[in-house]
């Protein structure tokens, strides 16, 4: 047992050394696109989500995209579209900024919401990310992270939070 707390360890070192964006993939000028896995209740995400419970099946799929105005710091678009059971087809959203603190620390604020039906019942959120960034090479990082979104609409729906795994491209 001491060997693999010993062994993962060592692992985390290592990646948390070497892993870093040393190449300027969060410098002023670049590109950011990334995917999201959404764990936990699915609120206007442009993540890629799968659900089914109690006979009531929904995804999302989506994507986002970010230009870095400065060092550490982009703004970022996102769509996505789902289903819920078959019925309407919802358009998620997102518009924010990440910043990168010590260019390895996402730090997201950002509104997103999903259009269908009646525009006043909406699902809108505002919500914030933190993570870690793990760069895996000059162009890609993974980001797990976790998101709190603040219900914009408490009379239809509520705040959530929600477990996160990202993919991102830098160009």
């Amino acid at each position: 047992m001491k060997k693999i707390i010993v062994s993962i360890l060592a692992l985390f070192a290592f990646a948390f050394a070497n892993g870093q964006a040393k190449e300027g993939q969060v410098s002023k000028g670049k590109w950011l696109i990334e995917a999201n896995t959404g764990f936990g209740r699915n609120v206007g995400t442009t993540a890629m989500h799968f659900s089914s419970s109690d006979g009531i099946t929904s995804y999302n799929i989506g994507a986002e995209g970010g230009y870095f105005i400065k060092d550490n710091l982009a703004l970022k678009l996102g769509l996505g579209y789902g289903e819920i059971d078959g019925n309407g087809e919802p358009i998620a959203y997102k518009i924010g900024a990440k910043y990168y603190l010590k260019t390895m620390i996402p730090i997201e604020l950002s509104y997103n919401g999903v259009g269908f039906g009646s525009a006043d019942a909406n699902p809108t959120y505002v919500g914030t990310q933190i993570g870690y960034a793990l760069f895996l090479g000059k162009n890609i990082s993974i980001e797990p992270g976790i998101r709190y979104n603040i219900a914009t609409h408490k009379q239809y729906y509520d705040n959530s939070l929600q477990l996160n795994i990202g993919f991102a491209l830098h160009f």
